[in-house]
């Protein structure tokens, strides 16, 4: 499980709307700093993050909650969010190389040769893959296993009795 410190904002039902602030990992690495990763939280900032979880733990409003996600779930999003798209522009520009350098293709002549067909399919399996994505990010929203959940209150009773400023959300 995949744990973050933040704070509820809201209540509706059994879910908990917290904010949590976007830690990044450079204090525990060996680089300290000297990646993308830092260049990008330097140059962005730190945000902070509004999600929905479950809230097992009955955290009112204002309490400090640990907010945990399955590494399951994380890493089967990161994969899908990351490779798919990928393997959809990879896969594509070898099939519009490959119609491209049929012979007698119209496809190569409209679209300028090879290189336009595989530029063209490049687009397409890219577009297919964000599609497909789309509709395995809606299947996934629907199962609980994968949503955040509230594990527990950190510092006892609510620290605030009415909610956070409006103006401080993102």
């Amino acid at each position: 499980m995949i744990e973050e410190q933040g704070t509820v904002l809201s209540l509706s039902g059994e879910l908990a709307e917290v904010r949590t602030e976007r830690r990044g990992g450079c204090a525990g690495c060996g680089s300290k700093g000297a990646c993308g990763t830092a260049l990008v939280d330097r140059l962005l900032g730190r945000r902070s993050v509004t999600l929905k979880a479950r809230n097992a733990a009955g955290a009112a409003i204002g309490d400090r909650v640990l907010v945990g996600v399955s590494e399951e779930g994380l890493l089967a999003a990161a994969f899908a969010a990351y490779l798919v798209p990928i393997l959809g522009l990879v896969t594509g520009g070898v099939i519009g190389q490959w119609v491209g350098q049929q012979p007698g293709a119209l496809w190569a002549e409209i679209l300028g040769g090879p290189e336009g067909c595989a530029l063209t399919g490049a687009l397409l399996g890219f577009a297919l893959a964000l599609y497909w994505l789309r509709g395995y990010s809606a299947r996934r929203a629907r199962h609980p296993k994968y949503h955040p959940v509230v594990l527990r209150r950190l510092g006892g009773e609510a620290s605030l009795k009415s909610p956070p400023d409006m103006a401080d959300r993102p």
